[in-house]
């Protein structure tokens, strides 16, 4: 009798693990990875005259400003202009591109720097890993831009330091732990901009600012102390915005009118539904909507680096708007090279997906119009032809990338129903 209770005991903790395994299975997605080399897709992507060397960098230098919880709403619109008035000067001259960029939970930090420098989704176990982030494994551009020899400087929260380990020329994280702290928190980051600004051996500045988060978890998005924190803000982007300019001979940037000032933020207290809507300026005008991951081949792409092979953003297209339609049909060319790659992967049925085939139609359709190019053609056909084979693989670039991105945020309901009816039946046992 004792032996048949021990048995019993036995299967339901089997029945209990297998059910929490099947719920497991269902609550976290198989992740979408690429088995190609980022940069052999890269420099394979077309074939016969569409295909050359990777394109030459769009700018020499950027400067990454991350502000922890800025939301849309403290940058377009009254608070913006009451708080924020150079950024907000900079947007409403259009000089320049800005976007609202739409953050997919989880929007904890680790996830979030993830989601930026992979372009790949994250899954609710990096929730997990985010309260002891581990050296980041996986293709990302910081990885890309160290092996392509940029030089990177960063001073912010200390959770790069740790996914990044061995990555800056020079670094200097601080802590989001003091959650009460918001002045000093900035001010460590601060401190160094002056010195920075002025050198000239660096390739890639990162700054991540964490005192606007902070006041909202101690006081909410209505604090007293926003106003001040925007401000300053607002001054840090003024003086990185004028160092750049001063030294426009430095930037290829300004003279193809291309951005040479990145912002982008993200938010992760929560207290209305703006917070899955954050600032993203690209340089500044009226603000439209993106995915967040859809910064990481734009920033890829205008280092000339490789795209990250997991990414499952697009290309945003008014960044390269000023370049010739042969560079920009280039670009969007490598981008779709590296989605369709991806999704092949990734998705059985791939040849399926409409995204898939828009994609190989827009490549015949380049490869036809590079020949006509080539051959010295110079007439108002091929001008309308270009812009439709841009349209094409702008349509097929977004269908592919909607299609990734569904796979990596899909559940599988039926294994997690299946696995918590199984838990609750061993239980009432």
């Amino acid at each position: 009798m004792k032996l048949s209770s021990s048995l019993f005991a036995l299967l339901c903790l089997i029945c209990e693990i297998v059910s929490i395994a099947l719920f497991l299975r269902g609550f976290f997605p198989v992740p979408v990875k690429s088995s190609f080399s980022a940069k052999i897709v890269m420099c394979s992507a077309g074939s016969g005259p569409n295909s050359r060397k990777a394109p030459e960098p769009l700018f020499k230098r950027v400067v990454i400003v991350l502000i922890d919880a800025l939301r849309e709403d403290f940058v377009f619109g009254s608070d913006g202009r009451r708080f924020m008035p150079y950024t907000s000067h900079v947007v409403e001259r259009g000089s320049s591109h800005s976007f609202i960029a739409k953050a997919r939970p989880p929007t904890v930090t680790m996830p979030r720097i993830k989601a930026l420098t992979t372009g790949s989704i994250p899954g609710f176990i990096d929730v997990v890993m985010n309260l002891n982030s581990p050296a980041l494994l996986e293709d990302n551009l910081i990885w890309q831009a160290k092996s392509a020899g940029k030089r990177i400087i960063f001073y912010g929260d200390d959770t790069w330091v740790r996914l990044f380990p061995k990555h800056f020329m020079e670094h200097d994280g601080t802590t989001s732990f003091f959650v009460s702290d918001y002045t000093e928190v900035d001010n460590n980051v601060t401190r160094h901009l002056d010195d920075t600004l002025k050198r000239d051996d660096w390739d890639i500045l990162i700054l991540h600012y964490l005192g606007l988060d902070h006041i909202g978890h101690i006081s909410g998005p209505h604090s007293s102390l926003i106003g001040p924190k925007l401000m300053e803000m607002d001054d840090i982007i003024k003086k990185i915005h004028a160092s750049l300019i001063s030294k426009s001979s430095l930037y290829c940037i300004a003279a193809t009118l291309l951005p040479h000032i990145l912002v982008f933020s993200y938010s992760h207290f929560s207290f209305s539904v703006n917070d899955t809507y954050l600032a993203l300026v690209v340089g500044f005008e009226k603000p439209g909507v993106l995915e967040q991951v859809d910064l990481t081949p734009t920033l890829a792409l205008g280092l000339g680096l490789p795209i990250s092979k997991n990414s499952v953003g697009h290309l945003i297209p008014a960044v390269v708007e000023e370049l010739s339609l042969r560079e920009q049909l280039r670009l969007l060319q490598i981008n779709g090279h590296q989605l369709s790659r991806l999704l092949q992967d990734s998705n059985p049925t791939f040849h399926k997906e409409d995204g898939y085939e828009q994609f190989r139609v827009a490549e015949k359709s380049h490869g036809s119009w590079m020949k006509l190019y080539l051959d010295g053609n110079t007439s108002e056909v091929l001008s309308n032809m270009g812009k439709k084979v841009l349209k094409q693989y702008l349509e097929a670039l977004k269908a592919m990338s909607s299609a990734l991105s569904k796979q990596l945020g899909k559940y599988d309901l039926y294994s997690m129903i299946m696995g918590t009816i199984f838990i609750l039946q061993v239980r009432a046992v």
